[in-house]
């Protein structure tokens, strides 16, 4: 079974929401995932040290280990701009040789039609719906 790390923004109830959407849609698919907000933690609920570190450093340590521990990397595209942590995210993550792919459903983009090229180049395909990220992730 394919394990995905989804990185996206989740910050508000609405990207939380949707967030757990996503996850929802996978796992009744199939695959097992990590969604930070629910595995690793929201640093803003959580108490200022865990395990002994920081917890800046708790939840950085962790999704890293559980991005090493994925097969897939999927980033949420959906807003005006991506998410800062995502974005790094991607970056360690494309590091790996492992897949990375988006899902945007959402028509707005900063360079001119499109996405910035270091994001573009780093996902192997950006999928436009979930029917078409099922079709990626199956393949």
């Amino acid at each position: 079974m394919k394990k995905i790390y989804i990185a996206a923004p989740l910050y508000c109830d609405y990207e939380k929401d949707y967030n757990l959407q996503i996850d929802n849609f996978l796992r009744g698919n199939g695959f097992d995932t990590y969604l930070p907000q629910r595995d690793g933690g929201v640093i803003s609920e959580m108490p200022d040290f865990i395990e002994g570190m920081p917890k800046d450093r708790y939840v950085f340590e962790k999704d890293k280990e559980a991005m090493d521990a994925s097969d897939v990397f999927l980033f949420l595209l959906d807003g005006r701009v991506p998410d800062e942590g995502a974005c790094v995210a991607l970056g360690y993550f494309y590091s790996t040789g492992k897949p990375c792919v988006g899902l945007k459903s959402d028509s707005r983009t900063l360079c001119e039609g499109q996405d910035n090229l270091m994001i573009r180049m780093a996902l192997n395909k950006i999928c436009r719906n979930k029917e078409e990220l099922l079709e990626f992730l199956n393949h």
